[in-house]
């Protein structure tokens, strides 16, 4: 999945060079007062990130003035992931650093590189439901930074309320809302495959609906013991990418449509349903500020009316690097960044656009309605992680399938075929055992 970075300007990194001016800089060279203990932090260099770790740094210091922390930053992408893995291979690594969450964290051989949370104290605040994305080989190695975000269904409210429909529970409820939709003359769904990352979302953003029916899909997925073609459960989004087309409910020029055009789309009250990550709709707040109370969100209907959920982005992590010298305070520190005094100060920071991963964190009054139905889902334990949280295979084409699937031009058992033979020359490039 397309991940939403944007790169610094200017001013970002003037705003950079303050921030770690103030911190004390990478390796800052300031030897500690009697008493005071300093600890690195490595950050990407994204301006969001940047600001959200002067907040935390800034509260956490005032909760514990003998720790200092000093804050470094790396580049985003392919470069600061090479960073992020050659410093922890040469035992160079910054006491605590942020970094993905999920799958990623396979690749920096935790064990030998990071510290062991397993039923620490530290972890006494972190809901459940996110630790087997900080998880290898049974033990827990990170703490939740920042909000999770949604992959589902952006609805229009006010459509909503003007047609009297209801949030379907179900996928035949969905259809029936479509149908209603359609005959007011309005768009029941919105696609915007050029931008192709977009149409991938009814095949993702199922996955809540496929670990209901198949629990150790993931780990079963990983080991190549079932397919995507072989289990019907996991077909599914194909076939509803499928069937939205097939009856009509896109927009006119869905596959020259841009992700802005189609969330105007939304967002003016012309379109209904917009399959996407919850995390693209605050860059609209400037522009059209009603985004924050008339669009909501819920999650790919599924077969059964009894369980409906959504599949979730878990937020990154922060994590201990097993060569400090200062193992003590590093626990201090993530134990504070996964507290409720520590959300509240990423909060003050830059405004949520999801829930937050820690039990008694809670969103401000004025958070937009699509993070509320979030956290309302996650806090009646009625989401999953996506799957590429908990299992690396993942295969490059899958956006390239869905369009075809989506634009009627593939049939949705072929496109689930295509991905299966995607992923295996993915996995065995992985080295995965079994492939």
């Amino acid at each position: 999945m397309k991940r939403f970075h944007r790169g610094l300007g200017a001013a970002a990194a003037a705003l950079g060079l303050l921030i770690l001016t103030a911190c004390g800089g990478a390796g800052g060279g300031t030897s500690d007062s009697p008493g005071t203990v300093t600890l690195s932090l490595l950050i990407d260099n994204q301006e969001t990130t940047i600001a959200q770790a002067k907040a935390v740094v800034d509260a956490f210091q005032k909760a514990e003035p003998a720790i200092r922390i000093d804050t470094e930053t790396r580049p985003q992408g392919t470069e600061g992931d090479n960073i992020v893995k050659t410093r922890l291979s040469t035992g160079d690594m910054a006491d605590v650093f942020w970094y993905n969450s999920g799958s990623l964290l396979q690749a920096l051989n935790p064990s030998q590189t990071m510290i062991d949370l397993t039923g620490d104290p530290v972890l006494k605040d972190v809901q459940d439901s996110f630790l087997p994305v900080v998880t290898q080989g049974g033990k827990v190695y990170g703490v939740p930074v920042g909000t999770a975000g949604g992959g589902g269904i952006l609805y229009n409210r006010k459509i909503y309320a003007d047609l009297g429909l209801q949030v379907p529970k179900n996928w035949a409820e969905f259809i029936a809302n479509d149908d209603k939709i359609k005959a007011a003359g309005l768009v029941p769904v919105i696609s915007t495959f050029k931008e192709s990352w977009t149409s991938q979302l009814f095949v993702l953003g199922d996955f809540h609906n496929v670990q209901n029916a198949v629990p150790g899909f993931a780990q079963d997925y990983t080991a190549n013991k079932v397919k995507f073609a072989g289990t019907p459960a996991a077909t599914a989004g194909f076939n509803k990418l499928a069937e939205v087309h097939g009856k009509g409910y896109l927009n006119e020029g869905f596959g020259s449509m841009t992700l802005d055009q189609g969330l105007k789309l939304l967002v003016d009250g012309k379109g209904a349903h917009y399959p996407v990550l919850t995390f693209v709709l605050p860059p609209m707040l400037a522009d059209h500020p009603q985004a924050a109370t008339d669009i909501g969100f819920f999650g790919i209907p599924g077969e059964n009316a009894t369980r409906p959920g959504a599949t979730i982005w878990e937020p990154g992590a922060a994590y201990g690097a097993r060569t400090t010298e200062h193992p003590a305070e590093v626990k201090k520190f993530l134990a504070f960044i996964a507290s409720p005094a520590g959300t509240q100060a990423l909060t003050a920071a830059t405004a949520p656009t999801g829930p937050y991963r820690v039990k008694g964190a809670t969103l401000p009054p004025d958070a937009i309605q699509v993070a509320k139905d979030l956290q309302t889902l996650i806090d009646s334990g009625a989401t999953a992680p996506a799957l590429e949280f908990l299992s690396p295979v993942k295969g490059p084409s899958l956006e390239q399938i869905t369009v075809a699937v989506g634009s009627g031009l593939t049939p949705p058992a072929e496109g689930a075929a295509q991905y299966d033979k995607d992923v295996d020359k993915q996995a065995k490039q992985l080295g995965l055992a079994g492939w």
